[in-house]
């Protein structure tokens, strides 16, 4: 009975190892235990209880007498710290395991080391823990059960050599011991080995189950960062309707549009609070068809003077067995208000168009009869008396400048594609220069062209352009008097090439410089107010730009940019 004790009381103190480690833990959070356990400290938790055990077997083996506990079970946390730890701390376990014997047997002996410190099986359970740790958990159990039970056989058979011819026991008495130890033994390692692996286990499922937490919350805020980057207000509502998540534009949207509402106490709200009242129920039902049916709904709501577009789609939450059920719905809300003013204006200009086109038409129409008005004129002007021809001029000189408005208006008003090819705009300006310097001479004034040589070739109409150019100079040359200067200019400027038309005229106020390019808009007595128009058109149609700088009492200059 004392011997059972004796095995059952070691039993314990070698199995100590394994249960005091959650002491170590006392007080900590699980954060910090993880912590300790990423930097490896749980090895160290483990080689500490396992001192502490090895040294309360040392104690109780040595302290009461080899008669009563010949054998140390201190060898069983010592073989489970090698295999579980690293290399280091297997070593320094060791060499505390033999130091602690020699601090406390007395007197010690040869046998007395052999038996209580197991060094025979030190190589072998050196060389089994290169391998243990990769091993699955029944190897584990196989290698430990091994061990153990070849330490104790070996311990069992030293005890019962030195002993036996002196002893006063019965063999049946030291076999029953020596079995009562190994099993003893087998049951204290095989326990602390279930336990270690239980602990291993649980420890990587905390950790995995941290790490996909914390990639549940990654997720989560990197989904909350793109809704509230898409330019849409979008809520998410339950099956009730009731909403559950609004992104930081719908929250701008509601402190806008619903000043009574704050951005905090839309949570729980019903959905139908985005729309004026009597649009609520269209709100609810969309809601309704998107939970109940799963259909997808759109709907053009206003709230004040702002018109949104409404998108309401069903939010699907898997079940267990792969199933999908409705689990609420997202609504997004697109302020289209400027494009509906858009879309208004552009049937506005569809239907001025539209107008365009048949006074282009009627003006072209009403050219013909004037034609044969002008040519009945002059057939009456010549079996009419000479005291009537200067009647006859003035009818004729306004049908003249009826018919040049008439002209510039055509050409204002065409939106056919112009059909362009590479050309080079010094050879339009050269074919210009002998009708630019004729009428330059019968004016007084003189012509100077300062054109550039690293001009490359565009892709230009070469008719419209000569009417820009013709245009730009002969108003330049009626803005200015006798001895004036007209200055025909081409430069690069970064990557485009400007056409610059400069004349030495009294210059243009600022207040008449933002209306010249209006149709019908003239500085000039008997001007029809199209010609700069025209050269817009004509310009725009070019991809290109036309601009104008002038001061009163330093000319003007007329700058046409085409891209390269």
């Amino acid at each position: 009975m004392v011997a059972l004790k004796d095995i059952l009381l070691q039993v314990l103190l070698a199995g100590s190892a394994v249960f005091l480690i959650p002491l170590l833990y006392l007080g900590l959070s699980k954060q910090q235990v993880m912590r300790m356990d990423h930097a490896g400290k749980v090895n160290f938790s483990f080689a500490a209880t396992s001192v502490i055990s090895m040294l309360l077997c040392l104690i109780f083996a040595l302290s009461v007498g080899s008669e009563t506990v010949p054998i140390s079970l201190s060898i069983i946390p010592v073989t489970l710290a090698i295999l579980y730890c690293k290399a280091h701390i297997g070593a320094a376990l060791s060499i505390l395991h033999i130091l602690f014997y020699f601090l406390l047997a007395h007197p010690y002996d040869l046998y007395g080391f052999l038996l209580h410190t197991g060094i025979l099986l030190y190589p072998i359970v050196w060389l089994s823990a290169k391998r243990f740790k990769h091993n699955t958990c029944s190897r584990k159990m196989n290698t430990v059960i091994a061990l153990i039970t070849a330490e104790l056989a070996v311990a069992s058979l030293l005890w019962v050599v030195y002993v036996y011819p002196d002893t006063t026991y019965s063999y049946l008495h030291l076999i029953l011991s020596a079995l009562g130890y190994t099993v003893g033994a087998l049951a204290a390692g095989g326990m602390s080995q279930l336990w270690l692996d239980r602990m291993g286990r649980y420890r990587g499922m905390e950790q995995q189950l941290s790490e996909e937490h914390h990639h549940y919350i990654s997720e989560t805020e990197k989904l909350h960062q793109i809704l509230n980057a898409v330019p849409l207000s979008i809520a998410t509502v339950d099956v009730e309707g009731k909403v559950v998540f609004v992104n930081e534009l719908m929250k701008q949207t509601a402190k806008e549009q619903l000043p009574c509402t704050s951005a905090h106490n839309l949570i729980g709200q019903h959905a139908s609070q985005f729309v004026e009242q009597e649009q609520a129920d269209k709100m609810e039902h969309s809601i309704q068809q998107a939970v109940v049916h799963g259909e997808v709904s759109v709907l053009t709501v206003r709230y004040g003077s702002h018109v949104f577009l409404s998108r309401t789609v069903p939010i699907y939450a898997y079940a267990a067995k792969g199933s999908k059920e409705v689990s609420g719905a997202m609504i997004t809300i697109q302020d289209v208000t400027e494009l509906e003013m858009l879309r208004s204006e552009l049937d506005n200009v569809d239907r001025l168009s539209l107008v365009g086109q048949m006074a282009a038409s009627i003006t072209h129409e009403v050219r013909n009869p004037m034609a044969v008005v002008r040519g009945f004129l002059q057939l009456m002007q010549e079996k009419s008396p000479e005291s009537l021809n200067h009647y006859y001029r003035i009818v004729m000189e306004e049908l003249d400048r009826a018919n040049s408005i008439i002209n510039d208006f055509l050409s204002l008003a065409q939106n056919r594609i112009a059909e362009k090819e590479e050309s080079q705009l010094h050879d339009i300006i050269h074919e210009l220069s002998p009708l630019l310097w004729a009428d330059a001479n019968l004016r007084g004034q003189s012509i100077e062209l300062m054109l550039a040589h690293n001009v490359p070739k565009l892709h230009l109409n070469a008719k419209e352009i000569k009417q820009v150019v013709l245009n730009l100079a002969r108003n330049g040359m009626e803005a200015m008097t006798e001895k004036g200067v007209l200055t025909l200019e081409t430069r690069m400027v970064d990557d485009r090439v400007e056409l610059c038309v400069h004349d030495t005229g009294p210059g243009i106020p600022p207040v008449k410089q933002e209306k010249l390019f209006e149709p019908f808009y003239t500085t000039k007595a008997k001007g029809t107010g199209l010609g700069l128009s025209m050269c817009l058109s004509i310009v725009e149609r070019h991809n290109g730009t036309i601009t104008v700088e002038s001061e009163e009492g330093q000319g003007t200059t007329f700058k046409v940019a085409f891209q390269c």
